[in-house]
């Protein structure tokens, strides 16, 4: 599942946040900030019941958080990561 999510949401520690919550579900990928819009993007791999779980926070955020939108796109499991990151 990869989601891109919008709004007040860098600087605010929420990589840390979903990065804590993806690993808590057991789930796989990456969270990282994009450079052009105030976004971040999420990458995640897992069953499909705790990405569901996942996109709940993703549209929440931690307390300092304003999000906007969030927006995903379902693809097959690849099985390409070995754990949860944040990318810098």
């Amino acid at each position: 599942m990869r989601a891109m999510v919008y709004g007040s949401v860098q600087g605010v520690y929420f990589r840390d946040f979903i990065a804590r919550r993806a690993r808590e579900l057991g789930l796989t990928g990456y969270v990282r900030n994009l450079r052009q819009v105030e976004a971040v993007e999420v990458n995640a791999e897992g069953e499909r019941e705790q990405l569901v779980t996942l996109i709940s926070h993703l549209k929440v955020g931690p307390p300092a958080a304003k999000v906007t939108k969030v927006v995903t796109d379902w693809s097959e499991y690849t099985g390409s990561y070995s754990g949860f990151t944040v990318k810098y």
